[in-house]
């Protein structure tokens, strides 16, 4: 089955893209300098409801399909990779609520997301967990009134600035330790927001280390069951591989863009230097990665709208592919931008520096090949047996 964009959503898309060619564009090189998060970009997206695009109308929103939200987030990925992060961090910190959390949690929670009154962030890596979840640390142990939590969380986007925090830790139930998801709000005893990290890319999205000591949970800030955590993360971590490869292709059609205007205006030789064969190449090689991340992004997309039981495979195949074609891209701007493209007064040494970040965050390359692997030998001995 296949979506189409209607009416409504397109008129959502032209509203962002106004918005991003209006303002986004005009701050994305200052907010990069600066690296604080933009309030006054927030401010802007709230008023004009970009937040709730999340949500259903229960809630406040005005929930969009996942091929809208993509592009959207592609839209302004195009101008900083770091605002675009603002509004998809909403949309991953809050999945854990939509999908498992309790009637009073989405009651009390979404409507504040959905509003801009809060903000939320999705709390999972760890100093010795990145790319294997299972290896989380931070544990939760059962006291009188709820649990203890102590253990730390490295790169939490949005962390030095969230109202909420999906926090995933172990919780100690006799010999096991059972996986299991929180959402705990910013003035919870216990709860400490350590240093910002400063990054090569993606600056302006602020990332930061979060420590709990002692940090007591109540009943009403479990998400779903005691055990369950895992389920609720690989469901998260779905829609967040989407988002970066949204990123990502925005990274490359910003590229493709840049490099194809610069080309035709750079000259050397008595010629524009897009009329050498080495540089048609490069420019070739740069929209055929984006017309084919456009296409896998929205295989992916149709995946997770309808349930597809390869939603996992296909997320991982768009993540990894439109990832690793954005540094691709990036690469190619600078060097055909030459002794430019390493300096700050053009956009292109940002984009190889932003797009360096995708092929890491939210599982590396590496991790995405192999649940690819895994998940096609699973098919191909299904049909053997």
């Amino acid at each position: 089955m296949k979506y189409e964009i209607n009416e409504e959503e397109s008129m959502i898309l032209k509203m962002v893209d106004d918005i991003c060619t209006d303002v986004v564009s005009r701050r994305a090189a200052e907010i990069d300098e600066q690296d604080e998060f933009p309030e006054d970009i927030y401010r802007l997206f709230v008023e004009q409801g970009l937040f709730s695009l999340a949500y259903g109308e229960q809630y406040g929103g005005c929930e969009v399909g996942m091929h809208c939200w993509v592009r959207m987030i592609e839209r302004i990925s195009k101008e900083s990779p770091a605002v675009a992060l603002m509004v998809l961090i909403s949309a991953i910190g809050s999945d854990a609520l939509v999908f498992s959390g309790s009637d009073e949690q989405k009651s009390t929670i979404l409507p504040k997301l959905a509003s801009g009154e809060a903000k939320i962030c999705f709390a999972l890596t760890e100093p010795r967990a990145g790319s294997d979840i299972s290896s989380i640390a931070t544990v939760a142990k059962p006291v009188e009134g709820g649990w203890k939590v102590d253990g730390a969380k490295i790169f939490i986007t949005n962390g030095e600035v969230s109202d909420y925090f999906t926090v995933f830790a172990k919780v100690a139930q006799g010999d096991e330790m059972l996986p299991t998801c929180f959402v705990v709000p910013r003035d919870t005893p216990g709860l400490v927001i350590g240093r910002k990290e400063h990054k090569i890319g993606l600056r302006g999205s602020v990332t930061s280390q979060l420590f709990f000591e002692d940090m007591l949970v109540t009943p009403d800030m479990l998400v779903g069951e005691v055990g369950q955590g895992f389920d609720i993360a690989h469901h998260t971590l779905n829609r967040g591989r989407l988002a970066v490869a949204a990123l990502s292709t925005g990274v490359t059609a910003a590229c493709v863009e840049a490099a194809a205007v610069y080309a035709q205006e750079r000259t050397q030789f008595h010629r524009a230097i897009s009329d050498f064969q080495a540089v048609k190449f490069m420019l070739a090689d740069m929209e055929i990665a984006l017309e084919a991340s456009r296409l896998l992004l929205d295989r992916a997309a149709d995946a997770y709208m309808y349930g597809s039981s390869d939603m996992m495979k296909t997320a991982s195949a768009a993540k990894v592919f439109c990832s690793e074609h954005a540094v691709s891209a990036a690469r190619d701007a600078v060097q055909i931008f030459g002794g430019y493209g390493l300096c700050k007064d053009y956009p292109v040494e940002r984009y190889y520096r932003d797009a360096r970040a995708f092929t890491i965050i939210e599982g590396t390359s590496q991790v995405q090949k192999t649940l690819v692997a895994k998940a096609v030998l699973k098919e191909y001995a299904k049909q053997d047996a």
